[in-house]
């Protein structure tokens, strides 16, 4: 079993920033990928940043140069570090991890997402 909990959420001015995180606990072998999606009312959700385990990283084209991703592979968290926020990037966002897990003795990748955090920003 994986939890992952957000945290850094909130309400901001255009122009201001916010910093994002998600830690995970549980049993697993590995995490691979880590990403944040978001999704605004009435939207699809959609991906915001990810990045691999190696490091490498690929980004929205709405939040590139703003927006920057980074990991912990030591505490198993992921970070979205938001700069020069737009009333547009009002949105839930989710952590998305792809996890592999020993089951019973072979290794399977799953998918797990995060309880969602509210971001606003005001005009």
């Amino acid at each position: 079993q994986v939890q992952l909990v957000e945290s850094g959420g909130g309400l901001v001015q255009a122009g201001g920033s916010l910093r994002l995180s998600c830690a995970a606990s549980g049993s697993f072998f590995s995490i691979n990928a880590m990403g944040w999606y978001r999704q605004a009312p009435g939207k699809q959700r959609e991906l915001v940043a990810a990045i691999t385990s190696g490091g490498s990283t690929n980004y929205a084209d709405s939040v590139k140069g703003r927006f920057t991703i980074s990991r912990d592979n030591a505490k198993n968290t992921v970070d979205l570090q938001m700069n020069s926020l737009k009333p547009e990037d009002t949105a839930v966002y989710y952590c998305n991890l792809a996890v592999t897990i020993v089951k019973p003795t072979t290794l399977h990748e799953y998918d797990y997402w995060g309880q969602g955090t509210q971001v606003t920003v005001s005009s």
